[in-house]
């Protein structure tokens, strides 16, 4: 046997038994970026009425990653920031943001009127909506989705802050809950949790 030949039969042996391991490294499974909670058995769904009147639930994002946060449009400062993280993170997926819906759900429903909460979630992104609906109805939203929320009075009479759980819940296409991005989470590892979602992960 030539040196040549030998030396070519061994490289051939090697990659076959590397093989394995590289296909393996392929098929890795997605490490998600935030808590995984798929099969929780909450955040099933909402009935609530969006900033132009229009009644919406789950169903009406079928096909789209949903994402969705509880806050309010007075909110100081996390509110805020977490708007500009989302809004950063569609504009970091590109032609895959129109697979997309962000959902803004106000814990301020007195306050946040139709108006106010158009103006505020828009001027983030276009395509962001927001809902709202009665006392009732938002702490019912509130209650399927474990989020906690706290009117807390402010220093003058009459005014008022609201303490809430702050984080996005995080749907997939097919409308089934699957991710919590904690307060934090960064702009790129959202849109790679949301890109990872899209392409079936």
């Amino acid at each position: 046997m030539s040196e040549r030949f030998s030396a070519a039969r061994r490289s051939l042996l090697v990659a076959t038994a590397l093989a394995p391991v590289v296909l393996a490294a392929c098929s890795k499974p997605y490490a998600f970026h935030g808590v995984d909670i798929t099969g929780v058995p909450y955040a099933d769904g909402f009935s609530l009425t969006d900033f132009n009147g229009k009644q919406r639930t789950l169903a009406d994002f079928a096909g789209k990653v949903v994402v969705m946060y509880f806050g309010y449009t007075q909110c100081p400062d996390i509110c805020p920031a977490s708007m500009q993280v989302v809004a950063q993170a569609m504009d970091d997926l590109g032609t895959k943001a129109k697979d997309v819906q962000f959902l803004f759900v106000t814990v301020d429903p007195t306050r946040d009127t139709p108006e106010i909460l158009k103006a505020y979630v828009t001027h983030f992104n276009p395509t962001f909506l927001a809902l709202t609906g009665t006392p009732e109805q938002i702490a019912l939203t509130a209650k399927n989705f474990k989020v906690y929320y706290k009117k807390v009075p402010g220093k003058t009479p009459g005014s008022y802050t609201m303490d809430h759980t702050a984080g996005f819940y995080v749907f997939d296409p097919k409308g089934k809950i699957r991710l919590f991005e904690r307060e934090g989470v960064s702009a790129k590892d959202l849109a790679l949790d949301i890109n990872a979602l899209l392409e079936g992960h």
